[in-house]
């Protein structure tokens, strides 16, 4: 027994060369630790003393991943060793105690592996906490992640969902400053301030300011038309009637939504009609068409038909009585105005776009006789200076996405874009939607003049300021500024990364923020990041921003789309279920805005709930699985 091989590969001399081996690999690794530091000694200069841990610790992680890890993290692993997976919060106190038990299996004792003065494996998350705290507030013990909620305008003059929002569990109101007015932002700050009270619960206020949103520009309207087109079966056969609401142009009725179409119609020739009447026209394409009166209303009436039938401003209606005879005089009147409906237009694969430096209206595509484009279709943006900083060759998004092309030339008038990317049959692109450079170096400062004017309401009323758009440090550096010079009272700052150049500047941008009084947070702006960075990249760039955050202690506010169909529909999809659950990895997740809103915030306040007890940040929670208590053996 005295010669039998040790078991366990620590006791096994023959080793000793593999972790000695080991060791070195990691001392190399703490090295360029310390030499990032050392070398950015001016980049942290002016951070204040309290972040000042956090600098460091961002500095660590970001020299860690220069490093390719994987072949040490799987020997480490394999050693039942640390592997550094899990070290955000906490980089050099991770590196040093690998090293440590390296050293000691090689029989050696070093001194000079202090790390005070650094975070350590209880203090690196205990300052990502104190800061979320800070900055979001104390969470519940149900739920240690925050739930933000996007104000619908209703919410205004609806103080009750804001009750019941808050009831749910909501923790942070977001206003979107790009909507509404101030006098609605005030009274959804009052509703929530005496919900706070009846509730006993706090809730921050977060004020999201707009940013320079580069947009398409207005479409000219669709031709006044309105359609009317009984329901029919596959195979042409009509099903039901279409419903036409004939209404007083001269009172305020509004049309009921189930209205196929609606009529503005003289109110003394209106008055003329009965049930069972008929009304005569000739539809915009030159065909007789028949309304029949089925219902009559104070200032309306319903009328059916079964024929599809096109009516525009001035078609002139004939009242024929249900006892109508030959020589009876018929009374007639025109169809009053009609709104035009919103103009677009309907792009496909190989088309040319036109992108102006001007608001004037956008128009369709001009064809000659043969169906061949004679001008190409145009369309205006909201940011004209964008266009100068687009470079033929640089791909361009519009619509979230929806629609994508390439820059083939660029002048004066504009920017010629070949569309390569569109569904089957087109999809069509209307006014104020957003345009996404990935590939332009934009130069636009976060902060618009706007922005500056709605500052000042935000800085009195709210506990958070965001910045859309947050590109570099300097945008950072101005947003402070402007706080500074309208009032000394800091809101909470969150920084929005939405752009390709936002995440790629991140460390910049933290550090920069580290030099503020102020408490910081960022916001991973999954829609238009997905755009700038490509779909395919966003779930390795959302994570990243996560890994980054955490090495600074920032908290993270995981928003965009969570829970969407929920909220819109009623109904959620499985793969956002899943995706809200990945929520629980940052400090606050943010809903968006819908019709059922409340129902979104119930579920995602049980699944944040529910996920809390297995799993914190990338750790897993072991705690007792139901089912493993229902396995039974059948040995």
């Amino acid at each position: 027994m005295k010669n039998a091989k040790p078991s366990h590969p620590f006791q096994a001399d023959s080793n000793t060369k593999e972790y000695a081996a080991l060791a070195a690999k990691v001392e190399s690794i703490r090295k360029s630790l310390i030499d990032l530091e050392t070398n950015s000694l001016i980049a942290i200069s002016g951070v204040i003393s309290e972040q000042r841990e956090s600098a460091r610790n961002l500095l660590h992680y970001i020299a860690l991943r220069r490093h390719d890890l994987r072949p040490l993290q799987s020997r480490l692993s394999q050693l039942g060793l640390s592997s550094f997976g899990r070290s955000e919060s906490h980089v050099l106190a991770s590196i040093d105690a690998v090293l440590t038990v390296l050293n000691r299996l090689c029989g050696v004792e070093r001194a000079g592996l202090g790390t005070d003065a650094t975070p350590s494996f209880i203090s690196g998350p205990s300052l990502l906490r104190q800061h979320t705290n800070v900055l979001l507030g104390p969470a519940s013990l149900e739920r240690q992640v925050r739930i933000m909620v996007t104000m619908p305008s209703e919410a205004a003059s609806n103080y009750s969902l804001i009750h019941d929002l808050l009831t749910q569990g909501m923790d942070c109101m977001r206003i979107n400053c790009a909507h509404d007015d101030q006098d609605t932002w005030q009274k959804m700050i009052q509703h929530l301030r005496r919900a706070e009270r009846e509730v006993g619960r706090t809730c921050k206020v977060l004020m999201d300011l707009a940013g320079p949103k580069l947009r398409t520009g207005p479409v000219e309207p669709g031709p006044a038309v309105v359609r009317i087109r009984p329901k029919r079966d596959a195979y042409g056969r009509m099903i039901a009637p279409a419903k036409v609401w004939l209404f007083d142009e001269t009172s305020s009725l509004a049309p009921p939504v189930k209205a196929e179409a609606s009529l503005p119609v003289c109110p003394h020739w209106l008055k003329r009609l009965d049930i069972g009447d008929s009304i005569h026209f000739v539809d915009t394409a030159d065909r007789d068409r028949y309304l029949e009166v089925v219902k009559i209303n104070k200032h309306a009436v319903w009328a059916q038909s079964v024929n599809s039938a096109f009516v525009a401003p001035g078609t002139i209606l004939q009242h024929l009585p249900l006892k109508y005879k030959s020589s009876s005089r018929v009374h007639e009147t025109k169809v009053g105005n009609i709104s035009r409906p919103e103009g677009y237009l309907l792009l496909q694969c190989d088309d040319i776009l036109f992108l102006t430096p001007t608001l004037q209206l956008g128009i369709p595509a001009k064809l000659d006789k043969t169906g061949r484009v004679r001008c190409p279709a145009k369309i205006g943006c909201t940011l004209p200076e964008v266009i100068q900083n687009a470079r033929v060759g640089d791909a361009i998004w519009f619509d979230d996405g929806k629609i994508g092309g390439v820059i083939e030339k660029n002048d004066a008038a504009g920017l010629l874009v070949r569309i390569l990317q569109a569904r089957p049959g087109g999809v069509k692109l209307r006014g104020d939607k957003g345009i996404n450079l990935p590939d332009s170096q934009l130069r636009l400062s976060a902060l618009t003049e706007q922005d500056r004017v709605d500052l000042h309401f935000v800085i009195e009323h709210a506990d958070l300021v965001a910045m859309s758009f947050t590109s570099s440090a300097q945008d950072v550096v101005d947003l402070t500024k402007e706080i500074d010079r309208i009032d000394k009272r800091h809101p909470g700052i969150i920084l929005k990364i939405e752009t390709r150049s936002g995440f790629e500047n991140l460390p910049d941008i933290l550090l920069e923020a580290m030099r503020s009084s102020a408490a910081c947070g960022v916001m991973i702006a999954r829609g238009d990041l997905a755009v700038e960075c490509g779909y395919q990249r966003l779930a390795e760039v959302q994570e990243e921003i996560l890994w980054i955050c955490e090495a600074a202690h920032v908290p993270v506010i995981w928003a965009t789309q969570v829970l969407e169909n929920l909220a819109k529909n009623g109904i959620p999809s499985r793969a956002e279920i899943s995706d809200a659950a990945l929520g629980n990895r940052a400090e606050c997740v943010m809903l968006n805005k819908g019709e059922y809103l409340l129902q979104a915030l119930e579920t995602l306040n049980g699944i944040l709930c529910r996920m809390q007890s297995h799993q914190n940040k990338k750790n897993s929670m072991m705690r007792k699985l139901k089912l493993a208590q229902s396995f039974h053996s059948h040995s």
